[in-house]
């Protein structure tokens, strides 16, 4: 493993955390309800920023492979990991895959909020909150 990609994963992922942090924390003083907009607003911009750079890199940006990196699964994975989610399904798409597509989006989403509520329940059980 080349440790300047890794590198530049780790250091691309704390910039993305500290971005997601600070819109979150800013959105949350925006007094909207008990809905959080913070979030999907960076999933939103991580999203359509994915497609920039994938787009961008594709057609022919000159970066190094450790600065399409740092960009891709460093900032926007650390930003929002909902960005990767949607680059793969959109691959899925546009390959004509849409059954792969549908399944990935709904084996996503759907285990996910079920593996979170597992969590929930067995972290709660053994503390004994239940």
């Amino acid at each position: 493993m080349n440790i300047s990609l890794l590198l530049a994963v780790a250091l691309g992922g704390a910039l993305g955390a500290v971005l997601r942090y600070g819109m979150s924390a800013a959105m949350m003083a925006v007094p909207l309800g008990s809905f959080s907009f913070g979030i999907v607003a960076v999933n939103i911009i991580g999203s359509f920023a994915m497609g920039v750079f994938v787009a961008g890199f594709a057609l022919g940006w000159d970066v190094s492979a450790a600065m399409k990196l740092f960009v891709t699964v460093g900032v926007l994975g650390g930003f929002t990991t909902f960005s990767a989610f949607s680059f793969e399904a959109v691959t899925l798409i546009e390959r004509g895959q849409m059954g792969l597509a549908g399944g990935y989006i709904a084996l996503s989403v759907c285990l996910s909020i079920v593996a979170l509520m597992g969590g929930l329940y067995v972290t709660r059980l053994i503390m004994g909150a239940l």
